[in-house]
């Protein structure tokens, strides 16, 4: 692949955002590197947890290729380079396995939108983080008026969305769009001790939970509780449920198969 890097450590996957020379901007070629990855890693069932970082000190994601945004010829081709960044991080979020964002310096507009779609976001200490398409006089096209209202509330989104402004890592935190901040030395280390601690629990139970969450969020609450039982019940029927209470009452560690 020309514009990322994958390596895999038992359980754990990396993928390695590798276009440093520009901030690992997003152009198309990486976009459809990305989600051909991520196929690939979602039919490997010895794939427990997926990290998704940037190479170099200075970003994680710069944002889009400007350049290829340029040359846009009309409405309906920004639709589609809409529809195929929106696909993309759909395609993260309905993933089996959890995806954890490790932040490393600037993640900006469809950087800070590929960060959103993760399940989990660590950042190191010097993270930007921000939507400033309106400053190129267009919108967040692959995510971002939506998932930050829904991950940080409508002020929260209309304030970056519409203002262009960077937070920092500890802003960001603070409004719950990361879950930690670490130290820029220390970032992919604590990224794969939290890959580690959930490759480590049952796969299914994973999963489903995974699904809970992601698909509940939109749910009525009614819905999302229906959803959240048929998972729990047939969760009770797999080898997974029969080892870890087996393995409790025993006070050993389980062995998860993911069967």
């Amino acid at each position: 692949m020309d514009t990322i890097a994958l390596e895999q450590s038992g359980a754990v996957a990396t993928v390695t955002l590798n276009r440093p020379n520009v901030l690992n901007a997003l152009n198309l070629l990486m976009l459809e590197e990305l989600a051909q990855t991520f196929a690939r890693l979602d039919a490997d069932e010895s794939v427990r947890v997926v990290i998704l970082t940037g190479s170099g000190p200075r970003a994680f994601a710069a944002g889009a290729d400007i350049g290829e945004l340029n040359a846009l010829p009309h409405a309906r081709a920004g639709e589609a380079q809409a529809r195929k960044g929106q696909a993309l991080t759909v395609q993260i979020e309905r993933m089996r396995a959890p995806v954890i964002a490790a932040v490393n310096g600037f993640a900006l507009g469809g950087g800070c939108e590929l960060a959103m779609a993760c399940d989990i976001r660590i950042a190191s200490e010097n993270a930007r983080f921000g939507q400033p398409e309106v400053n190129l006089g267009i919108l967040p096209g692959y995510g971002g008026t939506q998932r930050t209202a829904r991950l940080l509330g409508e002020g929260m989104a209309m304030y970056l969305c519409l203002t262009g402004e960077m937070i920092d890592a500890q802003e960001a935190l603070r409004c719950g769009l990361v879950q930690r901040v670490v130290p820029a030395d220390e970032l992919l280390g604590e990224a794969q001790r939290i890959a580690g601690l959930i490759a480590g629990k049952g796969p299914l139970a994973i999963a489903a939970t995974k699904r809970a969450v992601v698909e509940g969020a939109s749910l009525p609450l009614n819905d999302g509780l229906a959803l959240e039982a048929l998972l729990f019940g047939q969760a009770v029927s797999t080898a997974d449920f029969r080892e870890g209470t087996r393995a409790f009452l025993d006070k050993r560690k389980p062995e998860f198969s993911g069967r």
